[in-house]
């Protein structure tokens, strides 16, 4: 039986390990994707076997395909369940028992950086904003960051702006504020203007928070091959645990994960307009940091639509295309008890 890629669908496995391991193509024998490139799955053993040595047995555990689809979104194809993912692996570790046995993480890896970051979070928030005495390991979050690195950047973007009349905004207008009324953002302060973009005119329109009825000019920008982008939007999905070395480097990024989505969800989270001075304070720090680290933007998820967001560091990177006006037809509000 041979299984592929789609099996699996792991960044690291897919482009570095399973190519030179490919044997023949056609269709795979467990996620049923047609004309794949097929694997033994025995190939694989040694890289899975690493990681199933971070768990240990444990009543009350959960199953080793369970775990693997929890930490490293492993087996997220729609036919790998957890029946069919537990075949697989127990023809790849050569192992029906281990697949079966309940398992929790081993407490021999841990790491204090989420704890850490809330300490630091709070002081940057309530108590020190520019010499804070709490700190992080910024040895290893630069190291985290580099898993990070977002490939594919599609080129087109665009970034909307409500027009006070008719006539839309003209193109020149339509990139970063200039630097003395750059205000708060996301991830600028004040005064340090980014270009922020979003990935469709629908994004980009409805990150501006219009009323139904308004106009918006939305323009259309387009960037560059090769940025460097840090993509915070979903860790678990960028982060191999096939491209680590050892038991070791897997158990601690096992647990470092959490604080990556930590800091994705500083960039994601709601805020409101009267608190934004104050509650945007933590994700700027971290931006900052990106930024120091040579990256040159961040992506991350809107929180009011589907979309991405992109924050350009140097907005000089992005050229704008064409703008024109639109209409919003309808805003949706939903609601929840608190």
């Amino acid at each position: 039986m041979k299984c592929c890629a789609e099996c699996f669908g792991d960044r690291g496995l897919t482009k570095n390990i399973l190519p030179p391991l490919v044997v023949e193509q056609g269709r795979c024998d467990f996620c049923r994707t047609q004309g794949a490139q097929l694997i033994e799955p025995s190939s694989l053993r040694e890289y899975f076997s690493a990681i199933a040595n971070i768990y240990e047995p444990a009543d009350g555990g959960k199953i080793l395909a369970d775990w693997l689809r929890q930490d490293w979104r492993l087996f997220d194809h729609e036919l790998m369940d957890s029946v069919r993912a537990s075949s697989l692996l127990s023809v790849v570790l050569d192992d029906a028992q281990i697949v079966q046995r309940q398992l929790i993480p081993s407490i021999q890896y841990e790491s204090e950086s989420l704890g850490k970051w809330e300490v630091l979070r709070d002081e940057l928030l309530h108590t020190n904003r520019f010499f804070p005495e709490a700190a992080i390991d910024y040895d290893r979050l630069g190291e985290l960051l580099s898993y990070l690195i977002a490939d594919e950047v599609r080129n087109t973007w665009y970034r909307a702006r409500i027009q006070m009349g008719d006539a839309a905004f003209a193109l020149a207008e339509m990139g970063a504020p200039p630097k003395r009324v750059a205000s708060h953002g996301r991830a600028n302060p004040p005064g340090i203007p980014y270009l922020y973009l979003g990935s469709t005119e629908h994004t980009a329109a409805s990150e501006i928070r219009p009323h139904t009825g308004e106009l918006a000019s939305v323009a259309e920008f387009q960037l560059p091959d090769g940025l460097k982008l840090v993509d915070l939007r979903e860790p678990r999905k960028l982060v191999s645990p096939f491209e680590l070395a050892g038991e070791d480097e897997i158990g601690g990024m096992r647990m470092d994960i959490g604080f990556l989505e930590r800091l994705g969800g500083e960039l994601t989270r709601p805020v409101l307009p009267q608190g934004a001075a104050i509650d945007y304070v933590p994700s700027q720090y971290l931006c900052e940091f990106i930024k120091k680290c040579g990256y040159e933007g961040v992506l991350y998820s809107s929180s009011v639509s589907d979309g991405i967001n992109l924050a350009l560091f140097d907005p000089t990177k992005a050229v704008a295309q064409s703008v024109k006006t639109a209409r919003v037809t309808r805003v949706e509000v939903g609601i929840e008890d608190v």
